[in-house]
Formats: structure tokens, C-alpha cells, sequence
């Protein structure tokens, strides 16, 4: 489970970058902010995995 959390934080992360570039390539600030709060959310899950990480050891 915890893998599937990792891999889906990283993706979640990478979509965020991918929007949030095209948002600022075609001028959407929409669509730029869907991204950061996308990659926001990513890092989020990702930093909460790495603390469930450092408990366990």
C-alpha cells in the first residue's frame, strides 16, 4: 500500500508541473493554479508517507 501511495504522490506531483506549465505557456492562470494546487497536494501526500516511513524504523 505505502508503494502505491509513493508512486501516487509522484504522479500526482508530475501532472501538477505538466499543468501548471501549460497554464503559463497559453496564459491561463486557471489552469496554472489547478497545477500548483495539484503539486501542492502531491508534495502533501508525499511528505506524509516519508513520516509514516520514519516511524516505522
Amino acid at each position: 500500500m505505502a508503494a502505491d501511495e509513493k508512486s501516487q504522490a509522484k504522479m500526482e506531483q508530475a501532472k501538477g508541473k505538466v499543468k501548471e506549465a501549460a497554464g503559463r505557456t497559453v496564459g491561463n492562470e486557471r489552469l496554472t493554479a489547478e497545477g500548483r494546487a495539484e503539486k501542492a497536494k502531491g508534495d502533501a501526500r508525499q511528505a506524509k508517507e516519508k513520516t509514516k516511513d520514519a516511524f516505522k524504523h
